[in-house]
Order: C-alpha cells, then sequence, then structure tokens
C-alpha cells in the first residue's frame, strides 16, 4: 500500500509563497511573478520569429493555426521586420505591455531571427523586459548574444538529467549538422542545458526552468532536475502537465495528485510557478485574463511554412 499524498509544502516554500520570488520583476513580467496580484498586472507579447527547431520531441507537435492554445502553435511566422512592427502595434494596442518574449514556435536559438529581433527592440524600446524561451542545445554558444541583444529573463526547458530518460523524450537532436540519436541525443542536450544556464547566470540573466511532467516517463526524476539545474543558477521552476499528444498521444494527462507530487519534490530545490497557462508562441495580453491576439494580427494572416526538426 503505497503511502498518502501529504498536502503540505517544505517549510521554507510555505514561508516564501506570499513573497515575490524576484521583487524586480514582480508585476513586471508575468511569467516570473509568484503572487495572483503581480501575475495579472502585466501583459506580455509572444512574437512568432523562430522557424525551425534542432531537436525532437516525442511530445511537441508545432503546428499553425488559430484555434489551438498550447507552445509550439501560432497563426504564422514574422520576419524580424514584421516582429518589430508588430511590437509597435502592439504597444498603442495593449496599455500594460511590459514584456516581449520569443518562444517558438521553433527554437530560438537554432537561427539568427529571435536574437536579430531582440536587437532591434531593445535599440527601439530599451525599458521592454525581453524574454526567451529555448530548449538550451544552442545555449552554450549563443547566450553572449542574447545578453547583447538586451535579454534579461531566460527560460530553458528541462525535462531530464539521466540521459536513459532523456532519450525517451528527445529521440533525436540535429547538433553540428548531425543528427544525434538515442542516449547520445540526451546527453549532449543535458550537458549544453546545464552549461548554458550556469553561463547565463554568471551574465546575470534571471533563469526559471520548464519541466514536462510525463507519467511513467520523468514523474519521479522531478526532484533531480529541480535540483541540478538550481545547482547550475536557475531560480525558479515551473512544472508543466503533458500534453497528451504526438509520439505520447498514448500516456495520460497527469492528475492532480502526480503535479503536487512533482511540485513538492521541485520545492525542495526552487521556487515553484504557478501560474502557467501554457501560452502559444503568438500570445498576447495578461496570461489567462485578456487575449489581444486576433486584434493584434487581424483576420486576414494566411499560414506560413515552417521547417521541420532539425
Amino acid at each position: 500500500m503505497s503511502a498518502p499524498v501529504s498536502s503540505a509544502c517544505p517549510a521554507h516554500v510555505m514561508r516564501a509563497a506570499g513573497t515575490p520570488a524576484f521583487p524586480d520583476l514582480e508585476g513586471k513580467h508575468p511569467c516570473f511573478s509568484t503572487t495572483a496580484e503581480g501575475h495579472a498586472a502585466a501583459a506580455r507579447l509572444h512574437l512568432p520569429v523562430a522557424p525551425g527547431c534542432n531537436i525532437a520531441c516525442a511530445f511537441c507537435r508545432r503546428d499553425f493555426n488559430r484555434v489551438e492554445q498550447r507552445p509550439g502553435v501560432a497563426a504564422r511566422l514574422l520576419s524580424p521586420d514584421e516582429a518589430v512592427a508588430t511590437t509597435e502595434r502592439a504597444l498603442a494596442l495593449v496599455p500594460n505591455l511590459a514584456v516581449v518574449g520569443i518562444a517558438g514556435p521553433g527554437d530560438p536559438l537554432a537561427s539568427d531571427h529571435a536574437i536579430e529581433t531582440f536587437a532591434r527592440i531593445h535599440a527601439r524600446w530599451p525599458d521592454l523586459t525581453l524574454c526567451v524561451s529555448t530548449n538550451g542545445l544552442m545555449l552554450p554558444e549563443r547566450v553572449d548574444e542574447l545578453a547583447a541583444a538586451g535579454v534579461a529573463t531566460l527560460t530553458v526547458t528541462v525535462n531530464s538529467v539521466d540521459p536513459e530518460i532523456q532519450a525517451h523524450i528527445t529521440p533525436k537532436i540535429a547538433w553540428r549538422r548531425k543528427r544525434v540519436n538515442g542516449v547520445e541525443a540526451g546527453r549532449r542536450l543535458i550537458d549544453n542545458q546545464l552549461e548554458g544556464i550556469a553561463r547565463a547566470a554568471a551574465l546575470g540573466l534571471t533563469i526559471k526552468i520548464n519541466t514536462v511532467l510525463i507519467p511513467t516517463v520523468n514523474d519521479h526524476h522531478i526532484g533531480a532536475v529541480a535540483e541540478a539545474v538550481a545547482k547550475a543558477g536557475a531560480r525558479m521552476i515551473n512544472v508543466i502537465p503533458l500534453i497528451p499528444e504526438h509520439q505520447l498521444s498514448h500516456l495520460k494527462e497527469p492528475t492532480f495528485i502526480e503535479r503536487h507530487r512533482a511540485r513538492v519534490a521541485a520545492a525542495k530545490h526552487l521556487r515553484v510557478f504557478t501560474h502557467c497557462r501554457r501560452c502559444r508562441a503568438d500570445a498576447v495580453g495578461v496570461p489567462g485574463l485578456t487575449d489581444f491576439t486576433r486584434d493584434l494580427y487581424g483576420d486576414d494572416i494566411q499560414a506560413e511554412p515552417t521547417f521541420s526538426h532539425g
């Protein structure tokens, strides 16, 4: 008989629950604000400028449409020129816009588009907080460019720190123009993620980790992930329930108890972010409260193709 699930969080987490994790960002960045009031205070704009991805995750299905509310989806792909023009329109449309982020539909560091876009936006609107979400494969090689372009907040998706587990989640990657498979791919990805996080922390970036909770695959491993990324320099973790699709469509979404267990395990090492809305790559507004996507992009946008994994 299994032990009952405790409803208690670690004591240090309970003491900190009502205090901001990042006082300088509280109320200014919804994805780094840990109070409900702070999360609702500022809007963000996601610019879908990243055309391709360099890893193939078993749970990831990127697409162009208007209806799905999940990462990896956008109505269309923007060029850096279009992204700058979109930012200008968004600032006029959304009075509390404070953050411009790039989170897809591919990986922002797999091409030059995101860094070019960040540099141009930072030069024109230096008060905006710039944020990037990446799988971390190219992070060691490109983190200096991110910092130079004005990026201040970084989210890295780390789903395992065990290459055997990672091989089930990301069975192949594209590394230096070659395909790498299985455990070797998992080891390369994890090594680069941890090195990139450490380099980003040394440069002063504020780092959050996204971890997809996958029942029967990494659900027993979340504490180990949190411990490793905390040692590397991350300061917060967001445990995201799996959306069962693509190669993991046979699995079930984690239950409340499974999510609770994973977050308690993570909370032993990092503050846990709990307001995630699994945003689209072209989201505009306050997550879960306002959505200006259709107002910003209109109804006449034609979908553009993106590149396949690797």
